[in-house]
């Protein structure tokens, strides 16, 4: 130490400390109680971590058995299912309606089982996505034999109020009742024993593949065409009326103004006035629906400035469009001909609903086609117009 140092550090006589002195001794007492508070500071931070660590791994503890418990009880429906598809042992999924188990997904009243939740979300959404009705219309799931849909074809009346004037009653409503019966759809595939003993092939799989197919074929069918005979009712079943004479209970169209074909002169005129014979409430949700003949003379057409009405959907996935509205290509849409309503234009999701079962009930028959064993899968499903003014049609005639 320097003598300086010393000389500062000394202290004064009687014992006081010179300023230097003083100043050094605070500076020292400081940094003790800052380093106190940082140990202090530091060791609080880690018991609040260490609290934390705690509770993520009793929570992550706690959520675990709900999640082991769900899949739990679904491996074994679709052990047991399996079961019984390969070869027809029933023991299992009986043994889980006692346990009370399967209840939502196995019942055997009606001869047969409901398939398990998997395959039947596979089945679902091939439905979905297959070029029908469906994919536009109003799907609603029931637990009854029919579905009532109640529309109300009077306008709300109204009046602009004062304080001395009495409001004026509004108009009462007129209220339809359309009742959707549920038909029973089947399909039956079949595949050999020996396929089926073959534990390399999905059985589920396969199943779930060839009842979508059927399906699908018959419900495109019906939602356009079917004559509501132990089927759904298509659109195309009600009796179509020139647009200027339209009554609810029927469907307006627009004709083309030459019999079996688009007119010769300003032929894209046809689909302009389609698409404006259609209220504009129902516009803002409009589709085309039509099959891929019709589709290949549509995109062909040009308005007057020489564009095409048809454009390509410019995403994956997107559907084609005409005049800016979204085309659906159902096949069962008839072609052009001779007062063909060939061509729909309309807001599905309102004009037509589909009601159905959530469930699909599977009967394993390996007597009726030996040595080949039959699946015969049933479900319920029904369809009908419920808004007669929300579809109307493009009718290839002169008028």
């Amino acid at each position: 130490m320097s003598n300086a140092e010393q000389k500062a550090s000394s202290p004064l006589p009687g014992g006081a400390f010179t300023p230097a002195a003083e100043v050094k001794a605070a500076m020292t007492d400081f940094f003790q109680e800052f380093n106190s508070f940082q140990t202090e500071l530091k060791s609080r931070i880690k018991e609040q971590e260490d609290r934390l660590t705690m509770f993520d791994r009793k929570h992550s503890a706690a959520s675990r058995p709900a999640l082991s418990h769900a899949n739990d009880l679904e491996a074994p429906h679709q052990k047991a299912f399996a079961a019984y598809l390969r070869s027809g042992d029933d023991d299992g999924l009986r043994h889980l309606e006692v346990e009370g188990k399967g209840l939502n997904t196995s019942v055997n009243a009606d001869g047969g089982f409901l398939v398990d939740p998997a395959t039947s979300d596979r089945i679902t959404a091939v439905l979905r996505g297959a070029s029908s009705i469906r994919a536009i219309a109003n799907v609603v799931a029931v637990d009854s034999t029919a579905f009532d849909v109640l529309t109300d074809q009077a306008d709300i009346g109204y009046a602009w109020a004062s304080e001395v004037d009495p409001t004026a009653e509004s108009t009462p409503p007129q209220i339809e009742r359309i009742s959707i019966p549920l038909h029973e759809l089947s399909a039956m595939p079949k595949a050999s024993q020996r396929l089926l003993d073959d534990s390399a092939f999905d059985v589920e799989g396969w199943l779930a593949e060839r009842i979508a197919d059927r399906f699908s074929r018959a419900e495109c069918g019906a939602f356009i065409t079917g004559d509501g005979a132990d089927k759904p009712k298509g659109f195309l079943n009600y009796t179509a009326v020139a647009e200027d004479g339209w009554t609810w209970g029927n469907l307006g169209y627009v004709a083309t103004g030459a019999d079996g074909d688009f007119s010769s002169i300003d032929s894209a005129d046809a689909i302009v006035d389609l698409v404006y014979s259609l209220g504009a409430r129902y516009r803002a949700n409009a589709t085309f629906v039509m099959n891929s003949k019709t589709a290949g003379a549509v995109r062909k057409m040009k308005d007057a400035d020489g564009r095409f009405l048809w454009s390509d959907g410019l995403a994956n996935g997107e559907p084609a469009r005409l005049m800016g509205y979204p085309v659906l290509i159902a096949e069962d849409m008839p072609d052009i001909a001779s007062d063909a309503t060939a061509i729909a234009f309309g807001d599905f999701s309102v004009g037509y609903t589909i009601a159905e079962r959530p469930d699909l009930r599977i009967l394993r028959d390996p007597f009726s086609a030996k040595p080949n064993v039959l699946f015969y899968a049933t479900k319920r499903i029904g369809g009908d117009v419920s808004d007669f003014a929300a579809i109307k049609l493009l009718k290839f005639a002169a008028s």
